[in-house]
């Protein structure tokens, strides 16, 4: 079996401030930042301040002792007598008076500092920083997320070599959007280390409490001093959820009120509010002490509505006479889906084409092609923008993106519309300087998803840098992000002007969703470094695919139109291997349902292992009806990717190609693009149509058409038809997305009719062929 690759040596230790709420979350995220060897340097804590009354209704209290631009000193403390609980969505206000025990507990400093405003001034899960008016700057200085700001830039200036804060979110975008927030301002790296934690491989339970039963095993003793769900009950606090029996418990009295049996995503672990807790142990390397709270001393307080809580008196320190150290679990680097596919590129077998794609290349003959007389473009526009001849690239950005403001206010666009970036670099060491110049078109809270190579002198000369862009024709598009910026084991953070991915409707009044992913290289998520250099290709191949992967299951989507993996200029004059390799894992993370009729042998070979009705040993790797990456190969009813039920006709997959360029960011050995997601589609509305070698078109809904051509080197292997659907495509006035070409090619970059060019060192079908051009075109048939 493949291992998980090891960071880089390179890694950097980071000095972390530790948002801690008393909750059971920020401690075990405190663990895993010292497990991945960071420094601890200080624990911050916001509380309510002693004159608020606020209910987490916007209500702003009288200003804190504390100024704006100091933290109070190390320990500094509150009367221990709680009298109401904030209910604030992004801080933990109960239990607030044992926060100043934790100093002399675990012995690294503790700032703390009133909450200055209770309640939020923007109520939805992603934070904006960005102001400009006297109003927004008054609007943003009430919202509860700017105390964090203050204590954090307050404890900066007694610690000068913070550089990250950590905190404990697991699910809730909203707390981890407001952290992201305010660390990139403060120029601090977010860590989130339990981020989408119970969804990640090897969790032996397979549930989101195994988390639970993870922290008891860390050493963390988690009561509960707050229920405010119909599942739990004022006899439920002070129960330790960090223990099997807590997490039963929890479970349990989950489960009266689950719709048809089934838990609320992280219901199990209070994400959603159900209950909040309260550590008062932890492992001896951090808890030297123990929190003690007598019976006498937690008093139950009834808001009503089954929420109840403890108010806390009389909390003490007790001398632990054993320092335990507890075993922190560090989720395995592979989904079991890619780890299967790892081990099978590592032994080599081969498997029967078949069961990945048709062998004669026919693919879907049953299907009609589209009606391309009636296909029109998209309401998504494809636009490029350079500028010749300046003296340096920062000029040449900085003229780039002026144009770009100015096409948006000439059609009275704002930026968001744009929906993604290609970015095409002469050098790739020019990125660190265009970067921030091409991040001020957009001052909101999820930039464009982005792709980003190096074509090196291929570009024209005079040309160090292209912008494409795709965006919508109308300002009020339906655009929701994903821009994770905290380093987790999910996936790389994307700390810059870029998202994840961006959702839009994939046309309008469609029930289907375009999701565009930005390009993936294969970063270790938990360091943001390169696997080291000794890991192979296979490695960075499949870990890079497997956050594309990861993106687009978080973001809903059920199949990737078309695909391509970018490899850095070759000096090996390997290329061909490579390809091969890379058409072999799109292949293998896309395997086809399987022919039952067309299997006999495999399962008398296997009928001793496997029940009759069951999935075989080859469905539980790579089948995605069987597996996920939230599952250890069980079958499992969370999102799959492919979802094959969208798919009308299962007999071939999305195609896929490789393309030579000059250097990937970072000098990345490989980053795959998935052309375009397709998320929310309904059962059997996508039909994937492939005639030949050349032509694949995919069409959700009977009416979008993604359509991809293949050229080759040889025109008189050019398969029949492909010049008249090419004809058909450019007399509709339609312009490809993109067109790849390979630099045997000459063209003129932004010639009418040809969209955006990516000249390429050479370009290879997903056979290992060498091919000439590849275009992909988007259209949207009309309606009689």
């Amino acid at each position: 079996m493949a291992t998980t690759p090891s960071p880089s040596p390179q890694a950097e230790k980071l000095n972390v401030i530790a948002l801690i709420s008393g909750g059971k979350d920020s401690f075990y995220s405190l663990l895993h930042c010292r497990e991945n060897g960071h420094r601890v340097v200080a624990l911050a804590n916001l509380f309510p301040s002693a004159a608020g009354t606020g209910t987490g209704t916007g209500r702003t209290s009288p200003s804190s002792s504390v100024s704006d631009d100091a933290a109070p000193p190390p320990g500094a403390t509150i009367p221990d007598q709680e009298d109401e609980d904030l209910n604030s969505h992004m801080y933990q206000t109960v239990g607030h008076s044992i926060i100043p025990l934790y100093t002399e507990a675990t012995g690294i400093p503790l700032y703390r500092k009133a909450i200055s405003s209770y309640g939020a001034t923007q109520r939805g899960k992603d934070y904006s920083h960005y102001v400009s008016t006297p109003e927004e700057v008054n609007e943003r200085k009430h919202d509860e997320t700017e105390s964090m700001f203050c204590l954090l830039k307050g404890i900066r200036q007694r610690h000068p070599e913070v550089n990250a804060v950590c905190a404990g979110a697991i699910l809730s975008t909203y707390q981890r959007t407001r952290v992201e927030s305010v660390a990139v301002r403060l120029g601090l790296t977010p860590l989130a280390y339990l981020w989408k934690f119970p969804t990640l491989p090897a969790s032996p339970g397979g549930d989101d409490g195994q988390l639970l039963l993870d922290m008891e095993q860390a050493g963390l003793e988690a009561r509960i001093i707050k229920v405010a769900s119909g599942g739990l009950e004022e006899g439920d606090l002070w129960v330790n959820v960090a223990s099997r029996e807590g997490k039963d418990k929890v479970e349990r009295g989950m489960k009266k009120y689950a719709f048809g049996g089934r838990l609320d995503e992280g219901a199990v672990i209070g994400e959603g509010g159900e209950f909040e807790t309260l550590v008062v142990d932890g492992p001896g390397g951090l808890f030297k002490k123990r929190v003690v709270v007598e019976e006498e001393g937690r008093r139950v307080v009834r808001e009503g509505g089954g929420t109840a809580w403890l108010s806390i008196t009389g909390a003490r320190l007790e001398v632990k006479e054993e320092l335990r150290h507890g075993k922190i679990r560090v989720p395995e680097m592979w989904d079991n889906k890619f780890q299967a596919i790892l081990d099978t590129l590592a032994s080599n077998d081969e498997l029967p084409i078949q069961d990945l794609s048709l062998e004669d290349g026919q693919g879907n003959t049953d299907a009609a092609l589209p009606d391309l007389t009636k296909l029109q473009p998209s309401n998504i526009q494809h636009l490029i923008f350079t500028s010749i001849d300046h003296p340096s690239v920062q000029d040449e950005t900085t003229s780039v993106t002026t144009l770009i403001e100015a096409y948006l206010a000439s059609q009275s666009l704002p930026s968001t519309v744009i929906l993604s970036t290609t970015i095409l670099l002469r050098n790739m060491s020019d990125f660190a300087t265009i970067n921030p110049i091409y991040g001020s078109l957009f001052p909101f809270p999820n930039p464009p998803s982005r792709v980003c190579i190096s074509c090196g002198d291929l570009l024209p000369k005079g040309i160090n840098i292209v912008i494409a862009l795709a965006l919508s024709a109308t300002p009020d598009i339906q655009r929701e992000g994903l821009h994770v910026q905290s380093r987790s084991y999910w996936a790389p953070a994307n700390i810059g002007p870029y998202s994840q991915a961006i959702t839009t409707p994939l046309f309008p009044n469609s029930q289907a969703k375009a999701v565009r992913i930005a390009g993936q290289i294969p970063l270790i998520p938990a360091t943001m470094t390169l696997p080291p250099p000794e890991e192979d290709l296979n490695t960075q191949l499949v870990l890079s695919l497997q956050h594309l992967f990861r993106i687009g299951v978080e973001t809903g989507v059920q199949l990737f139109t078309s695909g391509v993996a970018f490899f850095p200029r070759s000096s090996s004059g390997n290329m061909q291997e490579k390809v091969k390799l890379a058409a072999k894992v799109w292949e293998l993370a896309h395997a086809l349902p399987k022919n039952e009729d067309d299997d006999d042998e495999e399962e008398e070979e296997e009928e001793e292992e496997e029940d009759e009705d069951g999935p075989d040993i080859w469905d539980r790797k790579y089948n995605s009806t069987y597996t996920s990456f939230a599952s250890a190969g069980q079958a499992t009813q969370g999102p799959r990717l492919p979802d094959w039920s969208a798919v009308k006709t299962k007999t071939t997959i999305p195609p896929v190609f490789v393309a030579e360029v000059e250097e990937l960011p970072r000098g990345s050995g490989v980053e795959w693009q998935g052309h375009l997601g397709i998320a929310s589609a309904g059962e059997d509305s996508v039909e994937i149509v492939k005639r030949g070698e050349s032509i694949w078109q995919v069409v959700v809904e009977e009416r979008f058409v993604q359509t991809v051509v293949v050229e080759r080197v040889d025109k008189d292997s050019v398969d029949e038809g492909v010049g008249a659907v090419v004809k058909e495509l450019e007399g509709r006035w339609l312009v490809p997305v993109v067109t790849y070409l390979d630099k045997g090619f000459k063209y003129r970059l932004g010639e009418e009719g040809k969209g955006l060019v990516v000249p390429c060192r050479s370009l290879w079908d997903g056979k290992g062929g060498r091919v000439g051009m590849v275009r992909v075109w988007e259209g949207v048939l009309r309606e009689d």
